[in-house]
């Protein structure tokens, strides 16, 4: 019954049935393949072993390092929560990891794997992690990436079991019908799919570089330990509330937001998800709400900031979006916001953005919060914060350059997930057999 599921789930993937199945292509339990191409299983194309059960109570022997579930990232060993347990003669035969085993994820993100390239020259693994080695020289990046198409179409959940927590079982896993192309074809595919990978590693490192050098960036401009070419002298130290306005916000829960209504509406947790200090209203999508639920909160206009007032942590205290886009659009800001407008004269635009960066500032938002589960700063408060304040020609050669850099960033990120939906296609096309890579067949 459970191959039937499978096979049925298969076709439906792949769009297609037994009896619909395009010229040069079969239809079997694996899904529409190629004619040329075989089907396996799992389990007869790889020798799979669960990881060592940990338990501080039965657990001896010598310590050895260990990976958890949380170590395999798609594609990556993290090694920051590497740690030891206890291995008698006996474990260190069966759980020793070898250059080239696919560990795969057996519970949580169920699927979730990554080849163990020796980054360390001995360690073990734990329960949670299923072990594949090759039996007959399947090609382990390839077995990856069916891992993540099956996860992404569904396939994978046909041979999941589901007691008080989800995982797979290696006898359900031993059973996945598994497309074998030739071997020259395996390795081509895998080969592409790493160039994939590769590129969007490169583009990962160059978006964390530049994120790094903003940040320094930051540090140094905001704080005026490095002035622009043409500033100097001293900064004027204000008091937050002598230099803007606090207005009157909504307070609506999110089931307020269906949809409906003229009124656009920003919610805490849009402020806490967005990626950058600015929020452009014209292209961004934004919940409505009917303007009789909203009461006297006061419409928002360019160059308003929105905080947030309540955070799980202290990393999130201060967490703000400066707005720009408006238009003719109306825009409140909601539930457990605080919405500031800067008297003109005192803020150049866009630099209110960056006052969450402010160490002086933060700081003391972070002395002031208060609450147990969760933190929270009022208006009061913040109207009481005192800063050093650059004068407004600084401010707009600051936003300048970093603003720069923002966009430089977005750019780049843009592009990065444009490679990820191109390397998904990629795997669509290739693991199915759809494109055929030359010289491969």
């Amino acid at each position: 019954m459970l191959e039937k599921r499978a096979a049925s789930a298969a076709a439906q993937a792949d769009n297609a049935s037994p009896s619909a199945v395009p010229a040069g292509y079969k239809w079997t339990e694996a899904g529409v393949i190629p004619q040329d191409w075989c089907v396996s299983s799992v389990g007869a194309e790889f020798a799979i072993q669960l990881g060592k059960m940990l338990d501080a109570a039965k657990n001896v022997g010598t310590p050895k390092p260990y990976i958890g579930n949380r170590s395999v990232q798609w594609g990556r060993i993290d090694l920051n929560d590497i740690a030891t347990v206890p291995m008698t003669s006996s474990d260190l035969y069966r759980f020793r990891l070898r250059k080239g085993d696919l560990l795969v994820c057996e519970g949580g993100e169920i699927g979730r794997s990554a080849v163990w390239d020796d980054p360390v020259s001995e360690c073990y693994y734990q329960k949670a992690l299923h072990r594949l080695r090759p039996i007959r020289g399947y090609d382990v990046y390839l077995m990856m990436s069916l891992l993540q198409l099956w996860t992404s179409t569904g396939r994978l959940a046909n041979y999941v079991t589901q007691t008080s927590i989800a995982h797979l079982p290696k006898d359900r896993l031993e059973l996945i019908p598994l497309p074998v192309p030739s071997t020259k074809e395996q390795r081509a595919i895998a080969e592409a799919l790493s160039d994939m990978d590769r590129l969007i590693e490169s583009l990962e490192v160059l978006i964390a570089k530049k994120r790094a050098v903003k940040t320094a960036a930051m540090q140094q401009l905001l704080t005026g330990r490095i002035r622009l070419p043409g500033f100097g002298g001293g900064w004027e130290r204000i008091r937050f509330g002598d230099v803007c306005t606090f207005l009157p916000t909504a307070n609506n829960p999110r089931g307020d937001l269906e949809g409906r209504g003229d009124v656009l509406y920003i919610h805490y947790g849009n402020v806490h998800a967005h990626p950058l200090p600015v929020l452009d209203c014209s292209h961004h999508e934004l919940p409505r709400i009917e303007d009789h639920r909203i009461g006297d909160a006061s419409r928002l206009r360019d160059g308003d900031l929105v905080m947030v007032d309540a955070s799980e942590d202290l990393a999130g205290i201060g967490k703000s979006i400066e707005i720009m886009g408006v238009g003719k659009q109306e825009i409140v800001a909601g539930l457990h916001t605080i919405l500031c407008r800067g008297k003109s004269r005192h803020w150049a635009a866009g630099f209110k953005s960056y006052l969450q960066y402010v160490p002086e500032f933060k700081s003391a938002l972070e002395r002031m919060a208060t609450g147990i589960s969760v933190y929270a700063v009022s208006r009061r408060q913040l109207a009481g914060v005192v800063l050093a304040l650059p004068p407004f020609q600084e401010q707009a050669a600051i936003v300048s350059v970093l603003s720069d850099m923002d966009a430089e960033a977005a750019t780049l990120k843009c592009r990065l997930d444009k490679v990820h939906v191109l390397k998904q296609d990629m795997i669509q096309r290739l693991l199915t057999g759809r494109t055929r890579l030359v010289g491969s067949s």
